[in-house]
């Protein structure tokens, strides 16, 4: 049993700091940077196109302010409402934590929209773009997650549990693992099969990204304490869970939809 001793800080110099957390996301915003170009080179040689690969770089920009605001507001009205009503001001403090997945993908899906109609860019493509190189920032933030200690696992007694003493002396599952192989290399792995098909249509990584991290998710809520503040839904149903059904029952319309 593996007992949780690392440390979240890489760095620190008292004015300047580095955590493995915003490592992650540096990591998963560089990366999808320079991937995202890579398919859409590759989309252009394949489908005869000519989308404007200069343009995805204004796009990077949309989806890091999409991100940030999306992830937190998602974070404010499903986790957490009474506290931040109690104290609005601190929903601005977005260096003490709290993100939401599901709101910064609603932020994403958002600010794409209104990026494509600006830009006269398909929004379909950039969609399936993002989802292809999402995965492996979801990756890199999930593994951050287990350094920080945090979404852990509920108690088991299973080989490769890991005690977390910030917490209790319980092992836990490492939830946070499950979800970084889940949601995030194994997607990653199947959304590129998908959009490297001579038979992918626009749109379809998209739908297959919704419906796949979906069940992923689901899976893994149920080796994965709730949140505190909220519990379980009807006490079995964690908030995650259900943002997930939603998150499943759209990218089914949207599949059937373009198929």
């Amino acid at each position: 049993m593996y007992i949780h001793n690392l440390n979240p800080i890489i760095f620190d110099f008292g004015i300047l700091s580095l955590r493995w957390y915003s490592l992650a996301y540096i990591l998963g915003i560089v990366f999808g940077w320079w991937y995202g170009k890579k398919i859409i080179f590759f989309i252009n040689n394949r489908n005869k196109k000519n989308y404007n690969l200069d343009l995805f770089d204004d796009y990077i920009t949309y989806i890091i302010i999409s991100v940030i605001i999306g992830g937190r507001l998602g974070y404010v009205l499903f986790y957490n409402i009474e506290y931040f009503f109690s104290n609005p001001v601190e929903i601005f403090f977005i260096w003490n934590g709290g993100m939401s997945f599901h709101g910064g993908l609603l932020g994403i899906i958002i600010g794409t929209i209104i990026f494509s109609k600006k830009n006269n860019f398909d929004k379909l493509v950039l969609l399936d773009v993002v989802s292809c190189v999402a995965p492996l920032g979801i990756f890199f933030g999930r593994l951050a997650n287990f350094i920080n200690a945090e979404l852990y696992g509920k108690p088991t007694d299973v080989p490769w549990a890991v005690i977390f003493p910030l917490v209790d002396n319980q092992g836990r599952h490492p939830s946070q693992i499950y979800e970084a192989l889940l949601e995030g290399a194994l997607l990653f792995f199947i959304l590129n099969l998908i959009i490297k098909k001579t038979s992918y249509k626009k749109g379809i990584c998209a739908a297959i990204f919704l419906i796949f991290y979906s069940i992923s998710r689901i899976i893994s809520e149920f080796f994965r304490e709730p949140d505190i503040q909220v519990g379980y839904i009807f006490n079995y149903i964690s908030m995650g869970s259900l943002l997930s059904f939603f998150m499943f029952g759209l990218g089914i319309l949207m599949y059937f939809k373009i198929k």
